[in-house]
């Protein structure tokens, strides 16, 4: 059995030995960029591999990208090679934000044809409240033999982004808070407000109150009442930085609702050319 968007704690406690499964710890701190590789050193899920958001899952920042630009592909495939990754893997990848990084490998995955990850439900935290086991020993990979058939129609840049909401052709979900949507609140970026015609769904929603993604009629009732009749492969999901958006790209997934895409450069993309619309409120 193939896993495409969640896996539970207890499942994937029974293939801790599988060699034909393989896991990826994506602890990320936005605020404290390493804290999240220390927490892995520390102890993590046993035959884990670690992968960084800044230095492994993005590219560097230019002056003309947001904050986590799409990672160079044939780089980043070297790496799932040196981890040990192979088309057989069925990949796990987890975080301790309820998926809200483990989510962006979750995506890029995909786009690079390895439609066997999942995400673990209820993150790390979980995890450990369950008594599931970990470890400090890092894991010696043997190479694995990935190969990368990318497919680049499963994201857009601001102009595509632009030129759809002027034709009317796509609906742009926001995965930010209500605050920095509206623009009364940016922690992160130089400007507030949001992209002119988007809607806003910020990733929380999709979660319950222990940080387990909602059941799948939840999420597709949900996510139905904000799109009305638009198709799926209709809508765009954006955040700051198109990290948090593949936590919604995830949840629609989840809920039956596939094809959506993804705007990788996100806000601070968008807000680069000062030529482009914002709005507030």
């Amino acid at each position: 059995m193939s896993y495409t968007t969640l896996v539970s704690a207890g499942t994937l406690s029974t293939h801790l030995d599988d060699p034909n499964w393989l896991i990826v710890d994506c602890r990320f701190s936005l605020a404290e960029p390493e804290a999240g590789h220390r927490a892995y050193r520390q102890h993590h899920i046993p035959g884990a591999r670690y992968a960084d958001l800044n230095q492994d899952l993005s590219a560097p920042i230019r002056d003309y990208t947001g904050r986590h630009p799409l990672p160079d592909f044939r780089a980043l495939t070297a790496k799932l090679i040196a981890w040990g990754v192979s088309a057989r893997h069925q990949v796990v990848v987890y975080d301790d934000a309820s998926g809200a990084f483990a989510g962006r490998l979750w995506w890029l995955l995909r786009a690079m044809g390895h439609d066997r990850v999942a995400v673990l439900d209820g993150d790390y935290r979980n995890w450990r409240r369950q008594g599931k086991p970990v470890t400090t020993i890092l894991p010696k990979p043997i190479s694995g033999t990935f190969r990368c058939y990318l497919d680049d129609s499963r994201w857009l840049n601001a102009n595509k982004v632009r030129d759809g909401l002027a034709k009317h052709e796509i609906v742009l979900i926001d995965a930010r808070t209500p605050e920095r949507f509206a623009g009364r609140q940016e922690p992160i970026d130089p400007v507030a407000g949001h992209v002119p015609g988007a809607r806003n769904r910020p990733f929380q929603a999709n979660l319950d109150s222990k940080g387990f993604f909602l059941p799948a009629n939840y999420l597709k009732a949900q996510f139905q009442d904000i799109l009305g009749p638009i198709e799926p492969r209709q809508v765009v999901h954006m955040c700051g930085s198109g990290v948090t958006a593949c936590h919604n790209l995830l949840a629609m997934e989840i809920a039956g609702l596939g094809g959506s895409r993804l705007y990788a450069g996100s806000w601070s993309e968008w807000i680069r050319d000062r030529n482009r619309p914002l709005a507030k409120g």
